[in-house]
């Protein structure tokens, strides 16, 4: 005899929403598992970028320290010379490609005259007047002004341009320093920056400066001829040589990484040397 037809049917849709569940579970596992996959090779590509950014950290690091040694090489046909000419070093996996460039060449706003920032402040493009107020407010700021005006007046000439304080007549600390100077915009801070150092002598080496630093040169000394009849001095060839070491190191994984240092040589002794700052990324 055969069951109750009324129970069975009664049955089937019971069946039906386990079954539901049965699929709705297999879905919700599937969706699980594909999302656990993906953040393992997520963390998998995290992992082997780190990597490789250390790997060519390091090779940066280490062609720096390889520039020093080839800098203060005793042989003077095998050392390497501050003449921005490019090297090329292969560190394990890693290609660098390392410049050295004469910090005498560039220009030290806690030493230079106003009139040589005038005349780098004309080579960048800026305005003749804003030039010569900048330079004046630069040479305030840290202290090297000729004609020295009083704390009270400076903070009055801040306080009309809306600033809450005045020049400390200090030296620069660093060179971003120069954004918080009375008439100092980002723009033209941007453009001195690649000509600027504070290691730098008062006088830059025009034969290691670029066309920028040349021309400020230029300007200063005609304005130094026309007060007091003859130009700048000049920096001593023989004394310590102030290098700044550009590594650009790329490593397998298309990771890049730069470094800058700036060290100084003692030309009497090559084999002594000063690391004078070491930068992540190239200033």
């Amino acid at each position: 005899m055969s069951g109750n037809p009324v129970s069975q049917r009664a049955g089937r849709p019971d069946r039906g929403f386990a079954l539901l569940i049965v699929m709705w579970m297999l879905v919700l596992i599937a969706f699980i598992t594909i999302h656990v996959t993906a953040a393992g090779r997520t963390e998998v590509r995290i992992a082997t970028n780190l990597a490789a950014n250390a790997r060519a950290q390091a090779a940066a690091e280490g062609a720096i320290y390889q520039a020093v040694f080839s800098l203060a090489d005793p042989q003077l046909d095998q050392r390497w010379m501050p003449d921005r000419r490019v090297h090329e070093l292969q560190i394990g996996d890693s290609r660098i490609a390392v410049q050295i460039e004469n910090e005498a060449g560039r220009i030290n706003p806690n030493l230079a005259s106003a009139a040589l920032l005038q005349g780098l402040l004309n080579a960048i493009g800026a305005e003749p007047e804003t030039s010569f107020d900048l330079a004046v407010a630069i040479t305030e700021w840290v202290g090297s002004a000729p004609d020295r005006r009083t704390p009270d007046e400076l903070l009055a000439d801040y306080r009309a341009a809306g600033f809450d304080y005045g020049p400390p007549a200090l030296p620069l600390e660093s060179i971003d320093q120069l954004g918080s100077v009375r008439g100092m915009s980002p723009q033209l801070l941007d453009g001195l920056r690649p000509h600027l150092s504070l290691f730098s002598p008062a006088s830059p080496d025009v034969a290691s400066a670029d066309t920028q630093v040349a021309t400020a040169v230029a300007f200063a000394d005609r304005r130094k001829e026309a007060s007091s009849g003859g130009p700048a001095q000049r920096t001593d060839p023989d004394g310590p040589v102030t290098a700044r070491i550009l590594a650009s190191a790329h490593s397998r994984g298309n990771a890049e990484v730069m470094q800058s240092a700036i060290v100084r040589i003692d030309s009497f002794n090559p084999m002594r040397y000063s690391l004078l700052a070491w930068v992540n990324g190239i200033e």
